[in-house]
């Protein structure tokens, strides 16, 4: 037969084949499978119908977490963390390290409790009494001050938590395990944080500030704590708290915005729990339109805020208040401590 007889005949198998093939494709029962959804959440809850609870998926808590930056500064960083009833337990198991805290770290920061501790908090009367395993005692020596530090401040931020008691497997700790710093009682902040004795020699006649020094990691600013022993003389503590912060803290990874001619031309006054501070004029970024960066006024307001019943913050240039920040804006009202610090946004 010539491949001309063929043609026909192969054409008509052709057509039976692409009719049958269409008709399969109208076919309903004849389903294609959807495209998988790749999940990358906690393997238990891959079954589970979230559709009901999508208001309790979002709901979470802000959370002051005190961790370790890459100049070993023990420094707050504020996380959106998990609605729960458990929020004192929550925010040390946030402090582990390779926990749930480790896809969440900022860039040069580091978790301040050793892989796998578990731990327990009980709240009594105000009193946190915090239980941690055996593998609490696997830190290094010289982060022992800075775990006392951290998990103390961690914990005070809640409203019914005022002092701090450590166990290590259900024994109350009188000393750290590692190093033997001394656990005189329950710990609280007045132990202070990053703490500094500008190599004060004697300690007596001095007493503890806590300032805020502005810190940075590539474009990113922070605020970190530190605690400073200072001779009062006859400064009252405002007073000494403004002048520390104007000065050049003299350490690695730390400094102020304070120009070196900037000065407070009178004693801060003290009513209904606002401070108002009178400066010159150097402590301006543009004299010209009066105008105050926004993170040499939070560091200001951070520091005063520290001390018991200081609410808020005013600031005056040669005894003016008409003031702007940064972008602009006029600076109306006295300006108070925000609820969490370093949250990215502040």
């Amino acid at each position: 037969m010539s491949k001309r007889r063929w043609l026909p005949i192969l054409l008509a198998l052709l057509t039976a084949m692409l009719l049958g093939a269409c008709s399969k494709l109208d076919d309903p029962s004849e389903k294609i499978d959807p495209p998988q959804t790749i999940s990358y959440g906690d393997k238990k809850d891959s079954n589970h119908n979230h559709s009901d609870n999508s208001e309790e998926a979002t709901k979470s808590i802000k959370t002051e977490l005190y961790l370790i930056d890459k100049n070993g500064y023990v420094v707050p960083q504020t996380f959106e963390l998990p609605e729960t009833k458990s929020v004192a337990r929550q925010a040390l198991e946030y402090l582990v390290e390779n926990g749930p805290i480790s896809n969440m770290l900022p860039n040069g920061f580091r978790a301040v409790l050793p892989a796998e501790t578990q731990v327990s908090v009980d709240i009594q009367d105000g009193v946190a009494i915090v239980d941690f395993s055996n593998e609490f005692k696997n830190y290094k020596p010289e982060d022992e001050q800075r775990i006392l530090q951290s998990v103390t401040w961690t914990l005070t931020q809640f409203d019914t938590i005022n002092s701090v008691k450590l166990k290590l497997n259900g024994k109350e700790l009188s000393e750290m395990p590692v190093n033997g710093t001394p656990i005189m009682g329950e710990l609280t902040r007045k132990m202070g944080i990053n703490v500094l004795t500008n190599n004060v020699a004697d300690l007596s006649g001095t007493s503890p500030i806590t300032v805020y020094y502005l810190s940075q990691n590539n474009e990113d600013f922070y605020y970190v704590p530190v605690t400073k022993r200072v001779k009062m003389g006859n400064e009252d503590k405002l007073t000494a708290t403004v002048q520390e912060l104007m000065k050049n803290p003299g350490v690695k990874g730390l400094f102020t915005e304070f120009m070196a001619d900037a000065k407070l031309i009178e004693k801060p006054k003290v009513e209904e729990g606002k401070v108002t501070l009178n400066f010159n004029e150097n402590i301006l970024d543009s004299f010209e339109k009066k105008v105050i960066s926004e993170t040499l006024l939070n560091a200001l307001v951070l520091s005063l805020t520290e001390h018991e019943g200081i609410k808020s913050v005013s600031v005056l240039v040669n005894g003016e208040a008409e003031l702007v920040n940064s972008n602009g804006q006029p600076i109306a009202e006295p300006v108070t401590r925000p609820e969490n610090v370093n949250t990215g946004s502040f």
